[in-house]
C-alpha cells in the first residue's frame, strides 16, 4: 500500500427535510483510503485501510455499477473522562470502483477488523473462465 495520503471532494448525499422530494447533495473532504485488489479466477478480494473506524460508521455500497466505500472515523475517549478541547479533526474516508457485470454484486461479502475492511466479490458462474473440450471428426 502507498504512504502517500490522498484527499478527495465529493458529493454526499443527505436527506435532510425538504419542500421538495430530491435529496440535498453536500460536498465534503474525504481521505482516499489505501487499498490492495487481489484478483484469481473465482472473485476478487479489495482490502482497505480504515483506521479509526468502527462498523456503525462504515457504508459499502453498489450503486449503478460502482462499489463504494464511505466512512468516518472516531477518536475514542476513555471511559470516566469528558473531551474538554478537541484539536483532532475526525477523518472521513470515500473511494470508489467501477465494477465489471462479471462481478455478482449479491453475493459481496464484507468483513472489518482492527480497522481494515476487507470485501471479497465473486464473479457470476457465467464469467468465470473454463476449458472447453474440443472434439475430433
Amino acid at each position: 500500500m502507498s504512504n502517500a495520503t490522498q484527499v478527495v471532494e465529493h458529493e454526499a448525499q443527505t436527506s435532510g427535510v425538504q419542500s421538495t422530494p430530491a435529496k440535498s447533495v453536500e460536498r465534503r473532504m474525504s481521505i482516499v483510503p489505501a487499498v490492495d485488489v487481489f484478483e484469481d479466477k473465482a472473485d476478487i478480494t479489495v482490502v482497505a485501510d480504515l483506521p479509526g473506524v468502527s462498523k456503525d460508521r462504515l457504508a459499502v455500497k453498489v450503486l449503478d455499477g460502482n462499489l463504494v466505500i464511505e466512512a468516518e472515523a472516531s477518536v475514542p475517549t476513555p471511559d470516566g473522562l469528558r473531551l474538554q478541547r478537541a484539536e483532532m479533526q475526525v477523518p472521513g474516508y470515500y473511494r470508489a470502483f467501477t465494477l465489471s457485470p462479471d462481478f455478482d454484486t449479491a453475493r459481496i461479502e464484507a468483513n472489518l477488523q482492527d480497522g481494515v475492511l476487507k470485501l471479497h466479490i465473486p464473479r457470476r458462474e457465467e464469467a468465470r473462465p473454463r476449458r472447453i473440450d474440443v472434439k475430433a471428426g
